[in-house]
């Protein structure tokens, strides 16, 4: 099935579906529900994340699955598919953040295949995309192999922060030039956004991704780790 067909099917099921909730996710911080969305003959496992099951941050608002939603219409305008589909919708819970649930070799993480040549192409992209979206909790368990080989980034809840917050595991490519195949995606962000992320950030927030994709293009490559920040998310799997 090529990826657009892919993609488009998984969005009709999550966001149209029947829910059925199979259980809660373990070590997951916020209420995060595996389910079950059928619909005509088809179904697909999503991870379920409502906003009644989220706790009160000091330094981020309510409302994370809102971000969840974002990063994934951030990744598609980007043309990268780094974040599986997700939608908003309302559930058995209410309204939240429902995303394909990735099959996935769960005793991987980035530390464990950082070394992989053939994955070095999708975690500089990955390192990219956590740059603009300002991920301040990327965890090296927040990444997926899936069983087709493909990279994910996950629980991307903690992003779009309007000040700067980039805490990340992978700071490998610190100081480095990004691949002008990628310049030339976040160029295109210039006329696109903010398009479905509208209604998904608050405006300072989306003046703030602006000038994250601004200061890439003036300066395109990665930035390097400062050990006195606070540049490293914990804990760090």
């Amino acid at each position: 099935m090529r990826e657009d067909q892919r993609a488009r099917r998984a969005l009709r099921l999550l966001a149209d579906g029947e829910v059925a909730i199979q259980g809660r996710m373990p070590w997951s911080s916020n209420g995060t529900y595996l389910c079950e969305i059928t619909l005509d003959d088809e179904a697909i496992s999503a991870v379920y994340k409502p906003a009644r099951g989220e706790r009160p941050l000091w330094d981020f608002p309510g409302g994370l699955y809102r971000r969840e939603v974002a990063a994934y219409e951030l990744s598609a305008l980007l043309g990268w598919d780094l974040v599986p589909e997700t939608v908003r919708r309302d559930g058995p819970l209410g309204e939240g953040s429902m995303q394909r649930f990735v099959d996935a070799d769960f005793e991987q993480h980035y530390f464990t295949v950082a070394d992989d040549p053939e994955l070095a192409e999708r975690f500089r992209a990955l390192a990219a995309f956590d740059l603009l979206a300002n991920n301040t909790d990327r965890k090296s368990g927040h990444v997926l192999l899936s069983r087709d080989g493909a990279v994910y980034g996950i629980d991307n809840a903690l992003c779009f922060h309007a000040e700067p917050k980039l805490r990340t595991v992978i700071w490998e490519f610190g100081g480095e030039p990004i691949d002008p195949s990628l310049v030339d995606d976040i160029a295109r962000l210039v006329d696109l956004l903010p398009g479905p992320l509208a209604g998904l950030l608050d405006p300072e927030e989306l003046a703030a991704l602006r000038r994250r994709v601004e200061s890439v293009l003036a300066r395109p490559r990665y930035p390097v780790a400062d050990e006195s920040a606070r540049c490293y998310p914990w804990p760090l799997v």
